[in-house]
């Protein structure tokens, strides 16, 4: 569905207002519907929270849903798809939820995603997710630093020793 210049404007001044305004529960949750996202009964949205800006209509928050800080909702990519927050679900901080056009991206009920996860596949009711810590991958010999070419540190890459 096309939008006009005004309506897309709009969608964006209210997002960024939402970002960084107070009420997690209350005015954020209230600019969000605004712009079309569909929200249903008490949610939270935390502080710096990206909600789609192209297709607001394409996330839907159920009752008790949470979005913690810095989290993403991507519903677009080459189009637009849906994202469902299912009731009483919980984003961590951090995370990003994209999906595919024309795909929907469920969070099922009471599920839970672990802070700073990526998530492109559905999660069912009453799930933990989450990526694994991070891990050490490589000895760095030639550090990263603002006179180090990118080249460099690559070379200066060392496998670890297994042990």
């Amino acid at each position: 569905m096309k939008k006009s210049f005004i309506r897309r404007s709009a969608n964006r001044i209210l997002a960024l207002i939402a970002r960084f305004g107070p009420g997690g529960s209350t005015l954020r949750p209230f600019l969000h519907k605004l712009r079309g996202v569909h929200i249903t009964g008490r949610v939270f949205i935390g502080d710096d929270v990206y909600l789609e800006n192209e297709y607001p209509e394409c996330i839907e928050l159920q009752d008790g849903a949470q979005v913690a800080v810095r989290s993403i909702l991507l519903a677009h990519t080459r189009g637009s798809g849906r994202i469902i927050v299912g009731k009483n679900a919980m984003i961590g901080a951090n995370s990003v939820l994209t999906v595919t056009a024309g795909a929907t991206l469920t969070i099922g009920e009471g599920a839970v995603v672990s802070a700073s996860s990526v998530v492109n596949s559905n999660v069912p009711s009453h799930t933990l997710v989450g990526c694994q810590k991070a891990k050490p991958l490589a000895k760095v010999t030639v550090p990263l630093s603002v006179d180090k070419s990118y080249q460099e540190f690559l070379r200066g890459l060392k496998p670890l020793d297994k042990k």
